[in-house]
């Protein structure tokens, strides 16, 4: 399998990401977008798992404004969950959807990518991320999933809640039963505003898990919801991009 750090030029500047893909031929792209703690090992794993089932898979550096960020997560205390919160708190709608102009140019100038529909799928804070990217890019992101992702329905104006009638790919949405961070009324919300258009979509809810389950490295990790997870997102990917 082939990988290798590149920099995607952006109109904020250089922005770092790893890439990986299957060592021969042109496939279809996905566009990895991290969760809160940032790029590591980790979500480098899971940017080549999607790689070896036939994609070429970016996962950018969205703090790369800042400089080089980067935690150490098991070490994690106060003091560092509050350079986190800062951190994705530096990253808007408008920013993530300028840096994804530049990673779908990215991808039409390297010769791995076949042409055509590009997938995205983002845990936490990206939930918010894969929905605007969906409708600010409708003619190309056909394929969104969201993990456990947050501020996808708020009392802003620029919501991505409010921006679903605009996309025409597919949406999964995969949230834990329990997650502090997901407000009461924010999957009723999202279910309402699905509802009123046509955007094929999916919503789960899997039952016992907690925020982050889907990472193996932490003690919320629940492997039957992480594969369904996976399964479902993978089938998605090739329904709609091949």
């Amino acid at each position: 399998m082939y990988e290798q750090e590149v920099i995607v030029t952006t109109k904020h500047g250089r922005m770092p990401a790893f890439v990986a893909a299957p060592d021969e031929g042109e496939h279809p792209a996905v566009i990895f977008y991290m969760d809160a703690p940032g790029t590591r090992e980790e979500l480098r794993n899971m940017t080549r798992r999607i790689a070896r089932n036939g994609y070429v898979c970016l996962l950018p550096d969205m703090y790369y404004r800042l400089g080089t960020v980067r935690f150490d997560i098991p070490r994690r205390d106060d003091a560092m969950s509050g350079v986190i919160r800062a951190s994705m708190n530096s990253l808007t709608n408008a920013l993530v959807t300028d840096d994804t102009a530049a990673m779908l140019a990215w991808f039409d100038a390297n010769d791995r990518v076949r042409p055509g529909p590009v997938g995205c799928v983002g845990h936490c804070m990206s939930g918010c991320y894969i929905t605007t990217v969906s409708a600010r890019f409708p003619h190309r992101i056909k394929a969104a999933a969201s993990l456990y992702g947050v501020n996808i329905v708020t009392d802003k104006p620029d919501s991505s809640h409010l921006l679903v009638p605009g996309i025409k790919g597919e949406l999964y949405y995969a949230f834990a039963e329990h997650d502090q961070s997901v407000p009461a009324h924010v999957i009723p919300d999202l279910k309402k505003a699905l509802a009123a258009t046509d955007v094929a979509n999916t919503v789960k809810v899997f039952t016992g898990t907690h925020h982050g389950f889907c990472f193996a490295e932490r003690a919320v990790y629940d492997a039957e919801a992480s594969e369904q997870t996976w399964a479902d997102i993978l089938a998605m990917f090739k329904r709609r991009l091949g």
